[in-house]
């Protein structure tokens, strides 16, 4: 029976874990980031793979730095190391430890959108279509070669964890299939376009920040690339509001501008419909109830600065 070693980290790659077990893979470990303090700092996180895998009584390892676990890694002599997500950069000298080498799941078409977060930027840069792409990991991030390649479309309005959802179900449907193939020898790697790559960096808090002077259509898809978190946001009276839903409108409007009572806000083109929003530190509330009663009235001039 295959010897494999599978390294994930967040909820994206656990149907991907999920899969392997059912197929009756044998994972020897499983490797995740270590657990992290919450906001406040009274629990310990897990990762949803350190959690899945203590359930099911699978080794499960959690170190800074993945090259502490070589002498672990050699020792179980592995056929594959599968990495969906884990977070860090797989050095040479663990990629060197498993006979067919490291797969990596990819959550978007390579070579465009390498990085950390290909998902929330496919869906911030408009893009039509993403997929899944299952790469031999080297020493450069996203830039090995390519076995194989999973096209969706990106629904109308579709947000992060509906997208990311449905692009690890593909995920795990397809690895089977790629890792016999890969063990068979019968598959061919195929070199990345380099020429053509694009970086999907990290998503930072501030991202979140309203600019009125957009056009509607590119803040509701940054709003959709960014939620649940950091979400989008925009201040007044010093205080921080989260808009949590929203539709295009076709008013015009001068940009932050409360259109009508309705929530419509002016944008650069267009505006936009709030449906939902959420106050700082409050629970969230349909968009025209909470005009009723709140501060900001038609009229009112909301701040990006």
């Amino acid at each position: 029976m295959s010897k494999i070693i599978f390294l994930g980290t967040p909820l994206f790659a656990l149907p991907i874990l999920k899969s392997l077990i059912e197929k009756k893979y044998n994972i020897l470990s499983v490797f995740s980031q270590p657990p992290s303090k919450s906001k406040r700092g009274q629990n310990i996180l897990k990762s949803p793979i350190q959690v899945f895998s203590e359930d099911l009584k699978i080794d499960v390892r959690t170190p800074l730095n993945i090259s502490n676990e070589k002498s672990h890694i050699k020792s179980l002599n592995i056929d594959l190391g599968i990495v969906v997500a884990y977070g860090q950069l797989i050095p040479e000298e663990i990629l060197s430890l498993s006979k067919y080498g490291f797969i990596n799941v990819h959550a978007s078409l390579l070579p465009k959108y390498r990085g950390s977060a290909p998902i929330q930027r496919s869906i911030i840069n408009l893009e039509s279509t993403t997929g899944i792409s299952i790469m031999k990991i080297n020493k450069k991030l996203d830039a090995g070669p390519v076995c194989n390649q999973y096209q969706i479309k990106i629904k109308d309005n579709e947000n992060y964890l509906s997208l990311s959802k449905r692009l690890s179900i593909l995920a795990a449907e397809k690895i089977d299939e790629n890792i016999k193939l890969i063990m068979s020898k019968k598959i061919i790697f195929k070199e990345q376009d380099h020429s053509s790559s694009t970086y999907a960096k990290k998503i930072i808090k501030s991202e979140g920040k309203i600019n009125w002077e957009q056009d509607a259509k590119t803040i509701i898809a940054k709003k959709n690339g960014l939620s649940p978190y950091p979400g989008i946001w925009f201040n007044f009276n010093n205080e921080r509001y989260k808009i949590v839903e929203a539709e295009l409108s076709t008013l015009n409007g001068e940009p932050g501008k409360v259109l009508n009572d309705q929530f419509v806000i002016g944008c650069g083109i267009n505006s936009l419909k709030v449906v939902v929003l959420q106050r700082q530190g409050k629970l969230p509330q349909k968009a025209i109830d909470f005009l009723r009663g709140s501060k900001i009235k038609v009229g009112s001039l909301l701040s990006y600065e």
